[in-house]
């Protein structure tokens, strides 16, 4: 005698375990034709400006995308320069959008993407721009793990950003130098950290996420006592973040090399040591994250700490 359970089960067969046969005469049926596409997906509001460097001549492009509604600023505009621009300034966009409600839980901003020549890899042009030495002038057994050709650009390339790139954005879309905000990740934070040392007052707020102080037997803590050797204040706002998977220890997610946590909890140790009365510096090591997947959640909390919004928070 067949029960119930019996005849539901042979009722619901076909629909969970459906024959190739029956399988293919539903797709053949349901699929209609796609379009032939339009063109390439666009953002709006936002624009690409081909900005060369005039000394070196690479063609440089500059990204901006600006609020919902706004052209040209009649107030001075927030703005938030992003490295990596191929990963970052989609994702800052999009965050700008999505967490800061129009200027509800962030203030509306300017994002500008720092974006490398088109005829250039993106690998290529963060390996040489972003890094502050060339490592490969070493003997082989001092070059570290590299795997690019060319490094050590990132004094011409920050020559590059404060006199062209900057000023010309600037101008160009009325943004506040007060609240001018740099966002890098991994060697991008390592090239902001340059300019933390080099040219502070170019950005009110330094966003260093995941920052690659390990680059060239950790050249940057040279680079910062040599500054704190010569000046008796920094006036920046610094904010790290590292996920907690950035230490070295066994498993698939964690480093086998360099200790990220340990570099940043070292970095803000020496900062806060020098007692700079204009310095405000604070880091954030993330749960759950690992050296790919901390972005989003580093610098969303970046956002909310560099440029708030006029409240109250609303979380949707």
């Amino acid at each position: 005698m067949i029960n119930r359970r019996q005849l539901a089960a042979a009722a619901l067969a076909p629909l969970l375990h459906p024959s190739t046969a029956s399988l293919a005469a539903t797709s053949s049926a349901a699929a209609p034709s796609l379009p032939d596409s339009t063109g390439p997906y666009s953002f709006a509001n936002s624009f690409v400006h081909p900005l060369p460097d005039p000394v070196s001549g690479r063609p440089y492009e500059v990204w901006v995308d600006l609020p919902p509604g706004v052209q040209v600023s009649p107030t001075p505009l927030p703005a938030v320069f992003v490295t990596d621009a191929p990963y970052a300034f989609p994702l800052v966009r999009a965050l700008r959008h999505r967490v800061g409600q129009r200027g509800q839980n962030m203030a509306d901003f300017a994002v500008v993407g720092l974006g490398g020549p088109a005829d250039e890899s993106a690998t290529d042009m963060r390996n040489r721009d972003y890094t502050p030495t060339n490592p490969m002038g070493r003997p082989p057994g001092q070059r570290g793990d590299l795997g690019g050709r060319l490094y050590g650009g990132g004094a011409e390339y920050l020559r590059y950003v404060a006199d062209v790139v900057v000023p010309a954005v600037s101008a160009r879309y009325n943004l506040d130098p007060k609240r001018r905000v740099i966002l890098g990740h991994s060697y991008g934070a390592l090239f902001a950290s340059q300019i933390l040392f080099e040219r502070p007052a170019l950005f009110s707020h330094y966003v260093l996420g995941s920052p690659s102080f390990w680059f060239d037997h950790q050249v940057m803590f040279e680079r910062e006592a040599a500054y704190a050797r010569t000046h008796r204040d920094l006036a920046a706002n610094v904010f790290q973040y590292v996920g907690a998977y950035e230490a070295i220890a066994r498993g698939p997610r964690y480093n086998s090399k360099v200790d990220l946590v340990a570099d940043m909890r070292r970095f803000e140790s020496l900062l806060k040591r020098r007692a700079y009365r204009s310095l405000r510096i604070e880091s954030h090591v993330l749960a759950g994250e690992d050296h790919l997947t901390v972005a989003p959640a580093g610098a969303t909390a970046a956002l909310l700490w560099a440029l708030p919004g006029r409240g109250p928070y609303t979380g949707g």
